[in-house]
């Protein structure tokens, strides 16, 4: 293993593998209203412009995952969920932590991601992270109930 990056509680961040993506699926539909399918992980999983990273023990549970896209210097967090018995305990901040160090040894220089407005753990942890929101998105995101959510775009240079 070529990257290794440490976590709270006894887990680590290191890149994802490719039999991954059911359990990604998984903690992503459990976090999300409209989870992804398998199929996507298998994707993005395939894909070097979207590498996905993985907190996990060392038996490699995963508690946790980020997945970014890349093109010439830009950043953007496509996705990031934590199973919700590890919420609250620093694996979202481990796992952009993990992102920002590796993206250091890239082209890009700026990163972007869309946060439900009323998601305000989220946008609490990327504002501790350096985030700022440059814009919004009104109607981005669906409820269950039907109610439709501004999304708001932030962003945050990477050194």
């Amino acid at each position: 293993m070529d990257k290794l990056w440490m976590a709270p509680n006894g887990l680590h961040v290191e890149p994802a593998e490719s039999e991954d993506a059911a359990a990604l699926a998984k903690i992503h539909a459990a976090s999300f209203y409209r989870g992804w399918p398998v199929a996507d992980f298998v994707t993005f999983l395939s894909d070097k412009a979207t590498p996905v990273y993985v907190a996990c023990d060392a038996r490699r549970r995963i508690a946790g995952f980020a997945i970014i896209r890349t093109v010439a210097d830009e950043a953007e967090l496509l996705s990031i969920a934590v199973e919700s018995k590890w919420r609250s305990k620093g694996v979202g901040r481990a796992l952009l932590q993990a992102v920002f160090a590796d993206l250091m040894m890239s082209p890009a220089r700026r990163m972007f991601l869309e946060v439900d407005e009323n998601n305000s753990a989220a946008i609490a942890l990327y504002r501790r992270l350096g985030f700022v929101t440059i814009s919004s998105r009104k109607g981005y995101y669906t409820h269950p109930d039907g109610s439709a959510a501004t999304a708001l775009v932030m962003a945050r240079d990477l050194g």
